[in-house]
């Protein structure tokens, strides 16, 4: 390769990675004002679960198998920049509602935006990086996620003290718009399947039978509900650890806005790269590390986790946090690095959304809502402790992900050789 196409490809992962980072500033922004929204609309727990979580994942998914299917057939770069300036524009939007129904409108076209964002440019990065660099190429892009939500947070929580959480949303949002019209001017459509072998034509039968197809994997079925378990603690913990700060800690929202945010997006960002290089040099001897390593970060992880929730010092709970929400951000990139490598390269971006569609009904889907309708049944016994307590349960099933992922680990060496054969 040469000096020249090394370089632009490095400028496309990063326009890619920038698309993330506003990708997540504008979903996870919610999340440090959710406190203000709640005391302002007076919202319960339930309600802010399904707000951050389930209704914005119940229309992300909905949307994000038919537009992968197009990804697959036509320009992911146009794509992914349309996708940009609509969720862009409907965060801004959500500075203007007048009431929850409204803010839940807002959030379901953020959601529906959104869904035109991951699995193109998953299938993206596949065609500018061999598979033995997949896994760190798809970790960098991931790296955007957790900046996304430092950038949110810290921004959120200071634009919040100053102008309140309508003017967040909305200076948040705009510049999304401009990055979408730079991003269709400057990003190239690479030629897909340019590292793999054999004949690449566009996908041919239906997009169910496609999707049947993946699911019968057996290590793509398991890997896809690893990430699922993962996400549900994530999502679970980390959308409601701000308010479990201002509640339990007495931190005020800026203050959670600044150290949360370092502890999810440094401590995030550092996982999600570090996982990738990782899975990249163990992979290189035996390719079942891109699924036992996100299971054993997993499971080291969660004892801090019910450690972070327990102490009743806010610094340690904000170190400990950061500790765990770097172990568990090791398995995105892996994880469709290698899912990547089971399916056909006019497949990728159809089986991104695959799995994402499986890790966000359960992950975003599920883990806030949880989280909400359990701390509503146990705060009126419990007080401030049935916000912890139904933190700490959700978070024990970070035990399923490791379950899981040792279950795709073994049988992933033969799919994979079986798909190498039939390429």
């Amino acid at each position: 390769m040469q000096a020249g196409e090394r370089r632009y490809r490095g400028f496309v992962l990063g326009m890619l990675s920038l698309a993330y980072v506003f990708n997540f500033l504008d979903r996870q922004i919610l999340v440090i004002l959710q406190e203000s929204i709640k005391a302002d609309m007076g919202l319960s727990d339930a309600q802010l679960g399904i707000l951050s979580g389930f209704a914005f994942a119940l229309f992300y998914c909905t949307f994000g198998i038919p537009i992968a299917r197009w990804a697959d057939r036509g320009s992911r770069r146009n794509i992914i920049a349309l996708a940009m300036g609509i969720w862009s524009a409907m965060t801004a939007l959500c500075g203007f509602a007048a009431n929850y129904f409204q803010l839940l409108l807002a959030r379901i076209g953020v959601g529906i935006g959104e869904a035109g964002a991951s699995p193109p440019a998953h299938s993206m990065i596949s065609d500018y990086y061999p598979a033995e660099e997949r896994g760190r190429a798809m970790s960098i892009y991931s790296m955007g996620l957790y900046v996304g939500i430092l950038v949110g947070s810290i921004i959120g929580g200071v634009i919040e003290q100053w102008v309140g959480w309508r003017m967040a949303f909305i200076i948040v949002g705009l510049p999304g718009v401009l990055l979408a019209v730079v991003f269709r001017l400057t990003v190239k459509e690479p030629e897909r399947g340019r590292f793999d072998e054999g004949e690449h034509e566009a996908p041919q039968g239906s997009m169910w039978s496609a999707i049947a197809r993946f699911w019968a994997i057996r290590s793509f079925r398991y890997a896809s509900l690893g990430s699922a378990f993962v996400a549900f603690v994530a999502y679970g913990v980390g959308n409601f650890m701000p308010s479990f700060l201002i509640r339990v800690h007495g931190m005020s929202v800026a203050e959670v806005g600044a150290w949360f945010g370092l502890a999810i997006g440094l401590g995030g960002a550092i996982g999600a790269i570090v996982g990738g290089f990782v899975a990249d040099r163990l992979g290189s001897r035996d390719r079942r590390w891109y699924l036992w390593l996100p299971g054993f970060a997993m499971l080291a992880g969660l004892p801090l986790c019910l450690l972070c929730l327990n102490v009743s010092s806010s610094a340690g709970a904000v170190a400990l946090f950061f500790i765990f929400y770097m172990l568990i951000s090791v398995f995105l990139g892996p994880t469709v690095a290698i899912v990547h490598s089971l399916v056909a390269p006019t497949e990728r971006a159809l089986a991104s959304s695959m799995l994402f569609l499986v890790l966000n009904l359960i992950g975003l889907g599920l883990g806030p809502l949880t989280v909400g309708l359990i701390s509503d049944a146990l705060t009126p016994s419990l007080g401030v402790g049935g916000l912890r307590w139904a933190l700490m349960i959700v978070a024990s099933m970070g035990v399923l992900a490791t379950v899981t992922y040792a279950l795709a680990a073994r049988t992933v060496e033969g799919e994979l050789y079986r798909r190498e054969a039939a390429a």
